[in-house]
Order: C-alpha cells, then structure tokens, then sequence
C-alpha cells in the first residue's frame, strides 16, 4: 500500500506569531506526525500549496485536481484548511479510480492541544478503507464530500441532510 501525501496548507501548518493572530503558513508537520505515529506504510510528501484556505482560488483547485488526474497514485490525503476544504472536495469529485481523503485541523498541529495528529490517523484509516470517491475526514468521522459543511458555530464539520 501507498499512499500520496498533498499538503496544501491551512490551520495544521500555521505558526503564530503573538497572541493577536499574526500567522503564517509554515513547513508542513506531517512528516513528523506520521514519524512520531510509527507509521510502517509507503507514502510520499507533496506540498503543494502553503495557503491559508481562505486564499485557495478557483486556479489552485484547478492545479490540485490536475495534479490528481495526472498523478499515477491512487490513494491520496490532502491537508487542507478547514474554512473552504468543502469547496476543494466539490472542486475534485469525479476523479475515476482514485480515493481522496481531505483533512486539516482546527488548531495548528504545532500547539500541544490540536486535533491534527487524529485527523491524520482518521484520514490514513480511511483513505485505506473508502470507495474511490472524495471524502472529508474531521472530528473523528468520515463525510462524503459532497455530503458535508463546517458548522462555524460549533467549530465542526457535520453531515448534510
């Protein structure tokens, strides 16, 4: 089994600068997330993009889905900003033979409190297990992509009736 890595940025990669939110999206943590999580799998890196995902446009959606389609890979998790991961999962359906996990985090995996590493775990398991097809994996569940939308409110994502 392998499985291909896409980081794009988001709130998994951020570091803060002071306590007025000053940010930036910095390097990504995977590699040391799944080190410290003893993965034994194949899998590659592939950063992509290092955005905030309020700053994805229509052509970097445009760029990640070509990417997918022309990449000989066919398990793929993609780290993504939480605020518009809904609006790439739309972007990228359609993708024949290929299983997509999106997840991100909604606090930066450098904090010592942040759901990141679970997400990841979430998202390995799934992509492993899914039909192909995209799917959104956060807060311990896994939504179709299309199927699902942040609850701003609640800060989580749910289901869509």
């Amino acid at each position: 089994m392998f499985i291909r890595f896409v980081t794009t940025g988001g709130t998994i990669d951020k570091i803060y600068f002071d306590a007025m939110s000053q940010f930036e999206v910095g390097d990504s943590q995977l590699r040391h997330i799944l080190a410290e999580g003893l993965a034994t799998f194949d899998y590659d890196v592939i950063a992509l993009f290092q955005k905030d995902s309020l700053d994805m446009t229509a052509e970097d959606r445009d760029e990640l889905r070509r990417f997918l389609e022309n990449d000989d890979a066919t398990l793929y998790v993609i780290t993504h900003g939480t605020d518009t991961m809904t609006d790439t999962a739309a972007a990228l359906q359609g993708l024949p033979g290929k299983r997509i996990v999106l997840t991100g985090a909604l606090s930066p995996a450098r904090f010592r409190s942040t759901d990141a590493v679970f997400n990841i775990g979430m998202a390995v398991a799934a992509v492993q297990l899914v039909d192909p097809g995209v799917y959104i994996a956060m807060n311990g569940q896994v939504f179709a992509g299309n199927a699902v939308t942040k609850n701003r409110t609640e800060n989580c994502f749910e289901a869509l009736d």
